[in-house]
C-alpha cells in the first residue's frame, strides 16, 4: 500500500511539473514512475521513517494548525519590532518533548524553529533548548500545547 501510494505521488507531482497531457508523455511519466519505484524499492527506501503515510490523516490538521500558529507569532513579532521602545524581553528556557521518536521530537522542534520569534537552540535527547524573542513565547511553550499538538501528530489522530 505504501508503494501504491508513495507512486501516485510521484507521478501526480511529475504531472503537476510537467503540465503534459499527450498520451505519448503520459506514458513516459508512468514508465519512469515505475522505475523509480522498482529502483527505491530495491534500495529499501520506502519505509515508514522515510515515507510516513500512517501520518497524513493526522497532517491534515496539524499543518494547518502550525501555519496559524506561525502567523500568529509573526504578527506578535512584528509588533514588538516595530514598537518606537523596542519592548523584548529575550529568554532561554528548556522544554521536555514527550514524544516518543526521535522523528517527531525533530518535528517539535522543527515547529518551534518555524515559529517567529523563537529558535530551538539544542536537543539533548528529549530536552529542548529554546531561544524566545519575547518571555511570553518561552511561556506558550513552557506550558505545552505546542507538544501536545505535535504528540497528537505522532499518534496519527
Amino acid at each position: 500500500m505504501r508503494l501504491i501510494s508513495f507512486g501516485t505521488i510521484l507521478f501526480l507531482f511529475w504531472l503537476a511539473l510537467s503540465g503534459y497531457f499527450k498520451p505519448f508523455l503520459l506514458i513516459g511519466g508512468i514508465v519512469c514512475t515505475l522505475f523509480v519505484l522498482y529502483a527505491a524499492r530495491r534500495m529499501k527506501l520506502i519505509d515508514s521513517e522515510s515515507y510516513p503515510a500512517h501520518l497524513f490523516p493526522a497532517a491534515s490538521t496539524y499543518w494547518p494548525w502550525l501555519l496559524w500558529e506561525i502567523v500568529k507569532a509573526g504578527w506578535s513579532v512584528t509588533k514588538a519590532v516595530l514598537r518606537p521602545k523596542l519592548d523584548i524581553s529575550p529568554t532561554m528556557t528548556r522544554v521536555v518533548a514527550t514524544q516518543a521518536t526521535p522523528e517527531c521530537i525533530a518535528t517539535y522542534g522543527n515547529s518551534i524553529t518555524l515559529t517567529p520569534g523563537t529558535i530551538t537552540t539544542r536537543v539533548d535527547g528529549n530536552i529542548l533548548t529554546v531561544h524566545a524573542l519575547e518571555r511570553g513565547g518561552a511561556i506558550d511553550l513552557e506550558e505545552g500545547g505546542m507538544d501536545a499538538r505535535v504528540t497528537q501528530f505522532e499518534r496519527g489522530r
